[in-house]
């Protein structure tokens, strides 16, 4: 029972986290620290990646009209536009994806520690900071998400391999930072790093499920169910939270959240 309630809780934070720019990878790995799951390295590991695939599933059912690119009023009808807006996806995944594919066990090792959590915190909440400063009175270029670039496309791909490699870099904050910085609205390059998630995290955790393997003890799979069912009926909230939160506020309070956070993980783990 204690086990359920800890994947119910790893299941808050993962809803939390992975749409808030605050890195919900680097959370789930400090709340190991304290609260740890009585389960393997091995299913840990596994478990820290899938359980996100309960929150993308969220933004597959919020987002279903605009993502879906068929028709369902008429017959073979196909919306060109939402097609064009997936081979955007494609080439924004291609650098993260190779770069996982071909190196994803010698980052993990390298990188997923505390000191770079922390680090990536600050640094990046110094970055939202500034640019958001910067960006305050400019008017963006791509509006809607069928102005993303196909260039646009590609840097904003650039960035989210920087939180490929870095753990609590955070996919969704360096994603849309760079779209901020590209000249995309805060609103598109959030909703464009929402459909961005879905191949992403549905691959990543294929692959972590087949290096794992699928023989689960009943526990294991109790405690991934509930931890990705939290983590879905949580993501709903908050992205819906969200999407209304930026249309009137800019992203600095989540900035100054990241530095707070990595210097409190810096104290705990040093001193």
């Amino acid at each position: 029972m204690l086990e359920l309630l800890k994947a119910i809780f790893f299941g808050i934070v993962e809803g939390i986290t992975e749409w808030l720019p605050i890195s919900s990878t680097g959370h789930l790995i400090l709340l190991n620290e304290f609260i740890s799951l009585d389960v393997s390295e091995q299913f840990f590991s596994m478990f820290e990646v899938v359980i996100q695939l309960g929150a993308i599933l969220a933004v597959v059912l919020l987002f279903w009209n605009e993502i879906w690119p068929f028709s369902t009023k008429e017959k073979n009808y196909i919306r060109q536009d939402t097609f064009i807006m997936w081979f955007k996806i494609v080439v924004a995944c291609i650098p993260a994806a190779v770069v996982e594919i071909l190196f994803g066990d010698v980052i993990e090792e390298l990188f997923y520690n505390y000191i770079v959590i922390a680090f990536a915190l600050i640094l990046f909440g110094i970055a939202f900071i500034i640019i958001e400063s910067k960006n305050k009175k400019k008017i963006p270029k791509m509006e809607t998400i069928q102005d993303i670039t196909w260039s646009a496309a590609f840097w904003i791909g650039m960035f989210q391999l920087i939180a490929a490699v870095f753990p609590g870099t955070s996919r969704s904050g360096a994603t849309i930072l760079g779209g901020i910085l590209l000249g995309v609205s805060r609103a598109t390059a959030a909703e464009f790093t929402f459909f961005l998630a879905i191949p992403v995290m549905f691959g990543a955790s294929l692959m972590k499920v087949l290096k794992f393997g699928f023989v689960f003890t009943s526990s294991e799979l109790l405690i991934l169910i509930i931890g990705m069912v939290t983590a879905f009926l949580v993501s709903i909230v908050v992205i819906r939270f969200l999407m209304g939160y930026i249309k009137k506020h800019d992203f600095k309070v989540f900035g100054w959240y990241r530095i707070v956070l990595g210097i409190l993980v810096l104290c705990y783990f040093t001193l």
